[in-house]
């Protein structure tokens, strides 16, 4: 009898589940249908989708693929870093030497810098590229087995080279090594998804209610072993006292520590909440942080991939909703940082105020008065503190070994490499410092389609501007800054995005609709949606100052400062708020404008507009 019921209860179990599993399987499939549907009624989809594969009606699981624009595995980044410096750099004795032996087809050319660990992997050629298909085959088999015995993820690269091991001789294995690594960690990137986790919560659940079930039946049938068990039962209250004596003496040894419940707890939700520090240790690049506190008491994190006796640094700065984590999120062959590294550059990686864990040296301060501040405290507080920090980081280890310095007596060049609003706030801190007759410490800019200029863009935008514009003084109230604030919802969009990369009709709605918004290229932006800077634990967020500043910029048409209203004389001494615009002649150094041929939220015409400005000021401008 009692095998027989048994027999029931797993018929029973295993029916509940395939019903439940198909179940949800079927809305998820309604879903991803009529995602679908509207995304066939939607126009220019097809431009948009360029690139995104498999938006088809059926749901899958995939790995992420290489973006588009992604050259054989090589970012079309890391080639015009590499022309940048030789261009820049062309009358110095380092590099004259350099492209001598790089015409001999040799990589000993760059041995004067010590060699970074994946330094080939942004050079890679067509040629090498090919090998790497060849080592995933071989590779993957093995790291499956691994990835199922230990059950610990992808392992990281391993890229140490011996000690008796020339450099030049392990160059080419470390190479394929990190290409096979970063591929096999893309393709079998397992976190899950809301719809992944609902798949394995409603089979516990009904694992648990039927291992409940079953006990109850057993006991039902067999009375002996259930008053055994009672009997059992009430005999242990005798002995409460004195194991709870014997236990409290070793509970101390074996509770866990918060770092391990902290880690237990983010392996049990399966959501990637790497640090950038964390990418850039796992490709075997050296790493350090440093902590800059602003003239209001902000503390920013500045990070940096030490080359320590480079004789040129570059700083990179984000843009809106971004971190430092943008410059290496796309790994080795992808991120500028690396490539920059790979050419000899002392890299330091720059964050705003802004990021969801509010770092002040008043540890009590409000959030309303944390998020108090607009663009102007970003381009005269935070980039020049942290400008300043690497100068004295840079002077402290430059040594005076050659006659050659630049125009202030630096002993190294110093180029900025930023994006959107990082590129508007640099150009304001050039610009205030040249006005005070103070040292900008920069010998080269290079700006990534910024901000600063918005009158020409998308209705979106416009609608955006119009609605902080009538609606400011009641959202400045409600909505200090744009962030989701607490850890369950961000990790419940980090799930969100997983499921529209499983779910690819309704990736592909997503992608199209940020594409009305943001532009109609290939970029991916559901992937983007799923990157490390949007994890559980942090989050980019953005002030309702700079929003209202942004805001005050498109409708005047002019790249200007903060207008505080009746008390802008006060702060700034003048009838009107500072335009920059009209002091771009104070800019002393070569500019680089890069913009996007179809991207709608800095148009290239608003690009255009401000190499004019600088053109017609005289300055040194491509």
């Amino acid at each position: 009898m009692q095998r027989f019921l048994d027999n029931v209860l797993a018929v029973t179990k295993e029916s509940v589940k395939t019903f439940t599993y198909e179940s949800l399987n079927n809305i998820v499939r309604v879903i991803n249908g009529v995602s679908a549907l509207v995304l066939t009624l939607l126009p220019g989809k097809a431009t948009i989708l360029v690139g995104i594969q498999g938006w088809e009606l059926r749901p899958t699981l995939r790995g992420t693929c290489f973006p588009r624009w992604m050259d054989n595995g090589v970012s079309s980044f890391n080639h015009f870093i590499h022309e940048l410096s030789v261009d820049s750099d062309v009358s110095s004795l380092e590099y004259s030497s350099e492209e001598e032996e790089e015409e001999d087809s040799d990589y000993d050319g760059y041995e004067e810098y010590p060699e970074s660990p994946s330094s080939q992997s942004s050079r890679a050629s067509r040629a090498n590229w090919i090998l790497v298909p060849i080592h995933l085959l071989l590779g993957i088999p093995f790291r499956l087995f691994q990835l199922a015995y230990s059950g610990s993820g992808v392992s990281k690269p391993s890229l140490a080279i011996s000690a008796n091991q020339h450099p030049s001789q392990s160059h080419f294995p470390n190479k394929v090594q990190s290409l096979k690594d970063q591929i096999i960690h893309r393709t079998t990137d397992r976190r899950r998804g809301i719809i992944e986790d609902l798949h394995m919560a409603m089979e516990i659940f009904i694992e648990a209610v039927f291992d409940v079930v079953h006990r109850a039946v057993h006991l039902l049938l067999s009375p002996s072993e259930a008053l055994g068990t009672l009997s059992r039962l009430f005999s242990s209250h005798d002995d409460v006292a004195e194991d709870a004596s014997t236990s409290s003496a070793t509970l101390g040894d074996n509770e866990p520590t918060p770092t391990d419940r902290n880690t237990s707890s983010r392996s049990s939700l399966n959501t990637d909440a790497r640090t950038c520090q964390d990418v850039i240790t796992e490709l075997g690049y050296p790493y350090e942080a440093i902590h800059v506190i602003t003239a209001n008491g902000y503390v920013l994190l500045l990070e940096r991939i030490p080359r320590r006796d480079a004789c040129k640094a570059v700083y990179l700065q984000h843009g809106v909703f971004d971190s430092s984590m943008g410059w290496v999120s796309n790994g080795v062959v992808g991120s500028p940082a690396f490539a920059a590294y790979d050419q000899g550059y002392d890299v330091f990686l720059g964050n705003f105020r802004g990021l969801i864990s509010r770092e002040h040296v008043n540890k009590n301060i409000s959030c309303r008065e944390y998020w108090r501040y607009s663009i102007n405290e970003h381009g005269t507080e935070d980039i020049p503190a942290m400008i300043e920090k690497i100068h004295q980081v840079k002077t402290a280890v430059s040594k005076p070994d050659t006659e050659e310095e630049s125009n202030d007596g630096q002993l190294y060049k110093f180029c900025a490499i930023c994006h959107s609003l990082g590129g508007a706030s640099m150009l304001m801190y050039v610009v205030t410092l040249r006005i005070e007759a103070k040292p900008h410490r920069l010998s080269r800019l290079v700006l990534l389609s910024p901000a600063g200029l918005h009158h020409d863009s998308n209705p979106v935008l416009s609608v955006a501007e119009h609605t902080l514009f009538l609606l400011a003084p009641i959202l400045s109230r409600i909505f200090p800054a744009f962030y989701i604030p607490t850890r369950f919802f961000r990790m419940i969009v980090n799930k969100l995005a997983r499921d529209l990369q499983n779910l690819p009709a309704v990736g592909g709605l997503v992608q199209t609709l940020v594409g009305y918004v943001v532009g109609g290229d290939s970029s991916n932006w559901v992937g983007v949606l799923g990157t490390l800077h949007y994890n559980m634990n942090d989050m980019p967020g953005v002030s309702f100052g700079v929003s209202l500043h942004l805001a005050q910029i498109k409708r005047a048409r002019r790249f200007r400062m903060f207008d505080y209203g009746n008390a802008y004389g006060k702060v700034y001494g003048s009838p009107e708020p500072l335009d920059l615009g009209e002091h771009y002649g104070l800019v002393d150094i070569p500019v680089d404008l890069v913009a996007g041929q179809k991207d709608t939220v800095i148009r290239s015409s608003m690009v255009k507009r401000h190499y004019k400005l600088m053109k017609d000021a005289g300055v040194d401008m491509s």
